[in-house]
C-alpha cells in the first residue's frame, strides 16, 4: 500500500468517528496523522520494514500499531469494525456541501437515508425540516448543496487534473515519437475546474503514439483507438482525448481547442472583417486560397494581433487590448520570491519551521511568511500570545542558520463575528505581516459579513486578507460578501488581498483579481501550505493571477522584503 492509500483509511476512520460523535481531539489526531502520512517523503512501507514508523510526524504509538497491522495483514480490524457500524452511503453524505457528521448521522438514524439521491428525494418532499435541529432553511441549503454537486458532476479541480495531464505528456514524450505535445482546452486556460483532458500532438508515426497512449499505466478503459484520435478513461475516472495532426495545422488546431468559445467567435469575426474565414484547420481567403499556421503566433499575426496568453482568452476585452497594443506582461512562476501563507506544526501544519524554510529555500525563494492559525479557529495548538513569543524565538534561530533566507513572523488571525481579531493589537504590532481570515460564521447576511470584513481591513495591524470570498470549489459557494465594498476599502487602506492557491479554493479567481487590479489593490499569492509539498501549489495561484491579467508589479511577493516593507500599510 502506498502512503496515499494508507492516509485515506485514516481519513475515513476520522469521518466515521465524527459521525458517531467521537471525541474532537481523537478525530483530529487521525486527520492530522493522515495528512502527515500522505505527504511524508519516504514510503511508509519502507519505514515500517526498518522499524521507523514513529519518525513520521503525528504518528504516535497507537497509530503506529494500526499501520503495522495494516501492512502486515493487508487490513485493519478497527477500520472494518467502524465500517460495519457506519454504512458507506452515510459517509457519502459528507460530500454534500453543508452536511456535516452530525447531520449525516441524523439523516441516517431518523430517516434511514444512506445515499445522496435518497437525501435529495426526502428534501424535495420536505421531510428533512421536521428532524430535530433542522428547519426549512436547513433543508433548502442541503438541496442547494446537492444541486452544486450536480453542476460540478463530471468536472475535476484544476489542481487534480493538471499534474495528471503533465504526467501523461511526459510519459508520451519518453515512450512515443510524439512531438509538440500539449494539453489544451479549459486546462490550458487554467480554469479552476475542468471537464475532460484534451491533448494535441504532432507526429509522423500516429499509430505508435496512439499505441503508447492507450497502454499508459493510468488507463482503465479504452473507449476509442484510431489513427488521429483516441479516448481513454483513467483509473480515477477522468476522460482523456488525444488528437494527433499534421505539423502545418498545429497552430490553428491548438488555438481552436484551447478556446474559449467566446474568444474564438470574436477571432472569427475579426478575420471575416479582413476577408478571411478561420476554422480549426486554417484560414481561407475569398478566392479559396488556404493559409495554414504551424504555430499559434501565426494564427494571431495573420489578423494583425500579437499572441494572447491562454489564461486571458475569456472574451473579457483581451482582443481589444491586443489591437491597442496594451496586453499586460503577465506575472510568471519565476517572478515569485516567496510564499505569504505557510503553516507549521505550531498549529495544524505537519512540518517544523526549519523544514518549511529549507523546502522554500530549495525552491529558490527569498522568504516565507509563517501564518499559523490563532486559537479562535479552534485548531489544536492554535497561536496564543505565549506561543507567538515561543515561535518568534525559533524563527530567530532558523533565520540565523539559513541567512540570507528569511522567515517572516506572522499569523493567520481569525476575524471574529463582530469584526475584531483574536490576538491583541500589541502582539500583532510585533509581527512582520498579519494575515486575517474568516473561517466561521460564513452564513451571515450580506451586510453583517461585509461589515465584519471591512472592520478587519481597517485594522492598522492587518496587512493581508486571506481567501476573501470563502469559497470551496464543489463544497461551498462564495460568502454573501459585497466584494465591491471590500475592494474599495482595501484600495483606501492599502490592505493586500490574497490569491489562495489551494486547489479547492483558488480564491480570488480571475474576475475578482481583475477587479482588484482596476482599483489599484495590491495582491499576494499564498499556497496555504500545511506541509512541504504544499509549497508546490504556487503555480495554481499564479495561474489565477494571470487569469485576472496581473503583472508582477501587482503581486506583493514578487518584491524583495525591503521594498515590500515600504508598501505595507503599517
Amino acid at each position: 500500500m502506498n502512503n496515499k492509500e494508507i492516509s485515506q483509511i485514516f481519513r475515513e476512520i476520522a469521518d466515521m468517528l465524527e459521525i458517531q460523535g467521537g471525541d474532537f481531539y481523537r478525530v483530529n489526531a487521525y486527520r492530522r496523522a493522515a495528512d502527515s502520512i500522505e505527504h511524508h517523503p519516504v514510503a511508509l512501507e519502507e519505514l515500517w520494514k526498518e522499524g521507523r514508523l514513529r519518525e513520521v510526524p503525528r504518528v504516535g504509538e497507537a497509530i503506529a500499531k494500526k499501520i503495522d497491522e495494516l501492512l502486515s495483514t493487508g487490513q485493519l480490524g478497527y477500520y472494518e469494525e467502524l465500517k460495519e457500524q457506519v454504512p458507506d452511503g452515510v459517509l457519502s453524505l459528507l460530500t454534500i456541501p453543508g452536511v456535516g457528521p452530525k447531520t449525516a448521522k441524523l439523516l441516517h438514524e431518523k430517516l434511514g437515508l444512506a445515499s445522496i439521491p435518497e437525501v435529495e428525494h426526502a428534501a424535495r418532499e420536505e421531510r428533512l425540516r421536521h428532524l430535530p435541529g433542522l428547519r426549512a432553511r436547513s433543508e433548502e441549503k442541503i438541496l442547494h448543496g446537492i444541486e452544486m454537486l450536480h453542476r460540478l458532476s463530471g468536472r475535476s479541480l484544476l489542481g487534480t487534473a493538471l499534474p495528471i495531464a503533465q504526467e501523461i505528456v511526459e510519459r508520451l514524450r519518453a515512450t512515443s515519437p510524439a512531438e509538440n505535445i500539449v494539453p489544451v482546452g479549459s486546462l490550458r486556460r487554467r480554469k479552476p475546474t475542468i471537464g475532460d483532458i484534451d491533448i494535441l500532438a504532432t507526429t509522423a508515426k500516429p499509430t505508435q503514439v496512439m499505441s503508447a497512449f492507450v497502454k499508459l499505466s493510468q488507463v482503465a478503459e479504452v473507449l476509442l483507438q484510431g489513427d488521429t484520435k483516441s479516448t481513454v478513461i483513467l483509473d480515477n475516472g477522468l476522460q482523456v482525448d488525444l488528437r494527433v495532426l499534421s505539423e502545418e495545422r498545429f497552430g490553428t488546431l491548438m488555438q481552436y481547442f484551447t478556446g474559449s468559445k467566446e474568444h474564438n467567435v470574436q477571432l472569427r469575426i475579426l478575420a471575416l472583417d479582413q476577408g478571411l474565414s478561420l476554422s480549426e484547420y486554417g484560414y481561407k481567403k475569398e478566392d479559396g486560397t488556404e493559409i495554414t499556421c504551424p504555430t499559434e503566433e501565426e494564427v494571431y499575426e495573420t489578423i494583425g494581433l500579437p499572441w494572447i496568453p491562454p489564461e486571458m482568452r475569456e472574451a473579457r476585452g483581451e482582443i481589444e487590448a491586443a489591437r491597442a497594443g496594451k496586453l499586460p506582461q503577465l506575472v510568471t512562476d519565476g517572478d515569485i520570491r516567496g510564499d505569504f501563507h505557510v503553516h507549521t506544526n505550531y498549529s495544524d501544519g505537519v512540518h517544523t519551521i526549519e523544514e518549511m524554510a529549507q523546502a522554500a529555500k530549495a525552491k529558490g525563494y527569498d522568504y516565507i511568511l509563517l501564518t499559523d492559525h490563532t486559537r479562535g479557529l479552534g485548531v489544536a495548538g492554535g497561536m496564543t500570545p505565549e506561543r507567538v513569543a515561543e515561535q518568534r524565538a525559533e524563527i530567530k534561530w532558523v533565520n540565523e542558520k539559513l541567512a540570507p533566507f528569511r522567515v517572516l513572523a506572522g499569523a493567520e488571525v481569525e476575524i471574529r463575528s463582530n469584526g475584531t481579531l483574536d490576538l491583541p493589537d500589541e502582539v500583532l504590532a510585533e509581527m512582520d505581516l498579519v494575515v486575517a481570515a474568516i473561517h466561521s460564521g460564513l452564513r451571515q447576511e450580506r451586510e453583517k459579513i461585509t461589515q465584519r470584513m471591512l472592520a478587519a481591513i481597517r485594522n492598522p495591524h492587518v496587512d493581508i486578507i486571506a481567501h476573501p470570498t470563502g469559497r470551496l470549489l464543489g463544497q461551498r459557494e462564495e460568502i454573501a460578501l459585497d466584494f465591491e465594498a471590500v475592494v474599495r476599502e482595501a484600495a483606501k487602506t492599502g490592505t493586500i488581498l490574497e490569491i489562495n492557491a489551494q486547489p479547492n479554493r483558488l480564491d480570488l479567481d480571475g474576475a475578482h483579481v481583475m477587479r482588484a487590479i482596476q482599483e489599484g489593490v495590491l495582491l499576494s499569492i499564498g499556497t496555504d501550505a500545511h506541509h512541504m509539498d504544499g509549497l508546490g501549489l504556487m503555480p495554481l495561484g499564479v495561474a489565477m493571477a494571470r487569469r485576472g491579467w496581473a503583472e508582477a508589479k501587482d503581486i506583493a511577493n514578487t518584491m524583495n522584503w525591503e521594498d515590500l516593507k515600504k508598501k505595507v500599510k503599517r
